[in-house]
Formats: structure tokens, C-alpha cells, sequence
């Protein structure tokens, strides 16, 4: 584990695989909205050994090691702020001119508004799994949901393991979803237009944090840069329910990046 400092925050970040040359490609993961370096355990080893890339993942402000947040929500733009400032800041940091961004679910809507703001560097592609592109009803009520579970069951004692602050984690994510002014302005189709790199997005038929109108809008906004995944038997998280068929997406996008750099 290694720290640096992007948006003013000390972050926790790991490498999965040799580093090699700064100027190679490197696969960049990003975590979902109650995610950490900690809580991805094996899959990176994983994204690794099926693409031959190293793999970089981060913790961002507020989650598992990196510098705590206060509890309560933030401002309803924290993802553009994220995509246009932060990530960019981390990645010139650390010397990785070639990102291939691979986000869960905030973490993917962070990775396509970088992918869609002109800002370097320039990822080369994204995968998403399970992204928001808008806000959906089904959204808010699983939100509203897991605060239900946070406070009442062992949630909190299961992601304690994961978050040297676990409250300041919880509720600056679920705090921020619920915002009446969030769930009405939280809108990154435009982000997605203006991107220009392949895309891949892998969302499961039993999400129950989004349907498949984020697929179709990403599809369409996207001019035929999306290939579209849609998993039977899987919920939120693709990389856990379908692991085998994410990894295959995966690998798949990284034939199409190559393809694209060759030509």
C-alpha cells in the first residue's frame, strides 16, 4: 500500500502486477460507492492474469484508508469534480499516460465523465459495470434501503473491515443519493457523447440499483462506441455474480483497444 496526494486528499492506492514501462498501457479500477482498494480483494490479481496489464486501484477521499470525509452529504457535482480534477491530478501523479478505466457503478460514471471532459490523459477505454448515467426511482430506493440495513443490521459491522472511517464513508454516498436536488441534476449523458474511446458497459438483468435504461442510453448517446453487456443472474456487482463473463468482456475490450492503437 502507497499514498498520494489529488484534490487536496491523501489516497491509499495499490498495483496489481509489475509496473513496467510508465508509458504503457495500465487498466485503472474504480470503485463503487461504498468501495475501497480492500473491499475489491482478488478481482485486480484477477484483471491482471486475464489481461497481462497492471492494474491500478485506489481508494478515494473518504474510503478505506485514504484520507476521511465528513459524515452528511456532498456537493451534488462530487462526480464530475472526481472525473475532471482528482483523477486526472492521480494519474499524472503517478505516471499513467495510457489509463484504461474499468469503474463499478460510481466508479464507472466517474470513468465516463473523464473519458467524456477532453482533460488528460486521455483514457484509451472504459468499462463500466453497472453505471449511472441518471438517476432512477429504483436507484433511490435501494439507497434508501441500505440505510435501513446500515443502521439496523450488521452492515455497518461488515464494511467497518474495509474503512478506517466507515460512517464518514457510508453516509457522505447515501446522504448525497438521496438529495432531492441530486436525484433531479444528476445527468452525465453529455459526458458520455463526448467521449470518444471504445466503451464497454457490463450491467446485470437483476441490478437493483438501475435497469437496463442506463444500457440503452449509453448505447445510443455513445454513436456505436458501446458494446452493451446485459448479465442474467447478476445483481449490482458483475464482477462477483458473473466474474467469468465480466472478465471475458473485459478481455474483449482490451482486444478492441489494441485493435484501435494498431490501426
Amino acid at each position: 500500500m502507497a499514498f498520494v496526494t489529488a484534490g487536496g486528499h491523501r489516497l491509499e492506492y495499490e498495483w496489481a502486477g509489475a509496473r513496467g514501462d510508465a508509458g504503457a498501457p495500465a487498466i485503472v479500477m474504480l470503485h463503487e460507492g461504498l468501495g475501497s482498494v480492500a473491499l475489491w480483494r482478488d478481482f485486480p490479481a484477477a484483471v491482471h492474469a486475464a489481461t497481462g496489464f497492471p492494474v491500478l486501484v485506489y481508494s478515494r477521499w473518504g474510503y478505506g484508508k485514504s484520507e476521511p470525509i465528513a459524515q452528511g452529504p456532498r456537493p451534488i457535482d462530487y462526480m464530475t469534480a472526481e472525473g475532471r480534477e482528482v483523477l486526472p491530478e492521480l494519474l499524472a501523479k503517478l505516471e499513467v499516460a495510457r489509463p484504461i478505466l474499468l469503474g463499478h457503478s460510481d466508479g464507472g460514471s466517474i470513468a465516463l465523465i473523464q473519458a467524456g471532459s477532453g482533460i488528460g490523459p486521455a483514457p484509451l477505454g472504459v468499462i463500466t459495470m453497472a453505471a449511472h448515467v441518471f438517476v432512477e426511482t429504483v436507484s433511490t430506493i435501494s439507497i434508501a434501503r441500505a440505510r435501513v440495513a446500515y443502521e439496523e443490521s450488521d452492515l455497518r459491522a461488515r464494511l467497518e473491515r474495509f474503512h478506517d472511517d466507515v460512517d464518514g464513508a457510508f453516509y457522505s454516498w447515501n446522504c448525497t443519493w438521496l438529495l432531492p436536488a441530486f436525484i433531479r441534476g444528476f445527468n452525465i449523458e453529455a459526458d458520455v457523447a463526448r467521449a470518444r474511446c471504445p466503451i464497454t458497459a457490463i450491467q446485470g438483468v437483476q441490478d437493483e440499483y438501475g435497469t437496463v435504461k442506463q444500457l440503452d442510453s449509453i448505447r445510443e448517446r455513445s454513436q456505436g462506441r458501446a458494446e452493451i453487456v446485459l448479465l442474467p443472474d447478476c445483481r449490482h456487482s458483475p464482477h462477483r455474480d458473473q466474474r467469468e463473463a465480466t472478465l471475458a468482456a473485459i478481455r474483449r475490450h482490451i482486444a478492441r483497444v489494441l485493435a484501435r492503437a494498431a490501426a
